[in-house]
């Protein structure tokens, strides 16, 4: 299947052309915030402004905030443009990646595509707006392009040279600093069936941590800890993750207590393709987040960019007044409660490296330009066979200024299974942005009093 893919104007061309390592100059750097966005973005319109010019993104007061953290849609009063089904797919194909398209053809009577209005929603604080565009200029990736140096706060590379830099950059994206909060994830049945598991989450950047010293900011990327609240035989069992900017020199650190057993033991199994706890087999471990970890066992190459429907504004899957079996169906979530919208995307391909071992021989990603997140990513087997189809589903933050992962599923085209993950509509509690934390919150004997039931 042939697809056209476009560069950011010639600057980019010969940037691809550049060495591995090298940041921009401080001209090119210049950009950001003028011609780019401050993320890196494309600041003007398509050629037919079916993709907007992007205005600040999403004003703080674009829709009030409950008690319990939910949002409320600023887009509610729209109507879908159209709706892609398996009857008119074709007609869309060029705008689809090939995981999509499989969606149409696995369940061709109850998946579809409501396409609605593009809005560039996505926006940062002016400071880290700042951080990023410095970033341009001093940011690097470590020998082998297994790690950062010269970077701080966010996104690394703003003005990416090579597929890796794109990588980092939704591995790195801004994501408030630190967060605390409760969501549902679960893998249904084929016949729609499930059970859902509740997991509470803190997630912290290095420079949210108090001992953090930005002359001296060692390996350490972020903390992340998750405990399971419910189902009752999960309860109690607790994930701590350390994670390293470069995990080949220092691999991740990670620990499981197991309430049962009331103990804590290494985890080294929770890294590339080990099992994602509480997944019940349709997850592994750098699925997490659409993709998260060491990048050393791939070969990474930049395509260029596409124009792209992908999941945008996703507010709808995150209102409280929906129940979670109103989401949750067979083979997929409900194709009724889904937004699509069209959004430039960087499009990356990951090739496993000869004499390396991983359940996926090649992974091709869609990461959003606006945000770096990325919004589908199309998993393949070692016979080459499409296996796997992700998609996050982003919002806006818009009263914190932080665009977010709201939900991310994976289907599972062989097995007709799925995970669901980040769902809130049922919690009641608020979610936590941007504290700042010592790092013995992540050690071992916290996580011991976290997991006791």
């Amino acid at each position: 299947m042939k697809r056209s893919f476009t560069t950011l104007s010639g600057m980019a061309m010969a940037l691809v052309a550049l060495n591995l390592h090298a940041a921009v100059s401080a001209e090119q750097a210049a950009k950001l915030g003028d011609s780019l966005t401050p993320m890196g973005a494309e600041r003007p319109a398509n050629h037919d402004g079916s993709i907007p010019a992007w205005t600040g993104g999403l004003k703080a007061d674009a829709g009030s905030v409950d008690g319990s953290g939910h949002l409320t849609d600023p887009f509610a009063a729209e109507s879908p443009l159209f709706t892609i089904t398996a009857e008119n797919v074709e007609k869309y194909r060029d705008k689809l990646s090939e995981g999509q398209l499989a969606m149409f053809k696995r369940y061709p009577s109850s998946f579809k595509m409501k396409v609605y209005t593009t809005h560039r929603t996505a926006g940062i604080p002016d400071s880290v707006g700042r951080e990023i565009r410095q970033n341009a200029t001093t940011a690097s990736l470590v020998e082998g392009g297994n790690g950062l140096k010269g970077f701080s706060t966010a996104i690394p590379f703003p003005i990416p040279q090579n597929g890796l830099e794109v990588i980092w950059n939704h591995i790195g994206r801004y994501r408030g600093g630190s967060i605390r909060g409760t969501i549902m994830q679960t893998a249904p049945q084929a016949d729609g069936q499930y059970v859902p598991i509740t997991l509470t989450q803190w997630f912290t950047y290095r420079d949210h941590v108090k001992e953090y010293d930005p002359a001296d900011p060692g390996n350490i990327l972020f903390y992340f800890m998750q405990t399971i609240t419910s189902p009752a035989r999960l309860s109690g069992n607790v994930l701590l993750v350390h994670e390293t900017l470069d995990q080949v020199k220092e691999p991740r650190k990670a620990w499981i207590y197991t309430a049962g057993q009331r103990r804590v033991r290494r985890a080294p199994q929770v890294a590339y393709d080990g099992p994602s706890p509480g997944s019940e087999g349709q997850n592994v471990a750098d699925n997490v987040d659409m993709y998260n970890g060491s990048p050393d066992r791939y070969d990474w190459k930049l395509l260029g960019k596409q124009e792209l429907y992908i999941p945008y504004n996703a507010y709808t899957l995150q209102l409280p007044s929906l129940k979670y079996s109103e989401i949750v169906k067979p083979g997929h979530i409900n194709s009724d409660l889904t937004r699509y919208e069209l959004h430039r995307v960087w499009v990356v391909e990951a090739t496993l490296k000869e004499g390396q071992r991983h359940i996926y021989a090649k992974r091709k990603f869609y990461v959003d330009e606006d945000s770096w997140q990325i919004s589908i990513a199309d998993l393949y087997d070692n016979r080459g066979a499409l296996w796997r189809v992700g998609e996050g589903f982003t919002i806006q933050m818009y009263d914190k200024q932080i665009p977010w992962l709201s939900v991310s599923t994976l289907y599972d085209l062989q097995n007709g299974r799925y995970i669901v993950s980040g769902l809130r509509n049922e919690e009641r509690s608020k979610v936590d942005f941007g504290s700042v934390v010592s790092s013995s919150e992540y050690t071992p004997s916290a996580l011991r009093k976290v997991g006791i039931r």
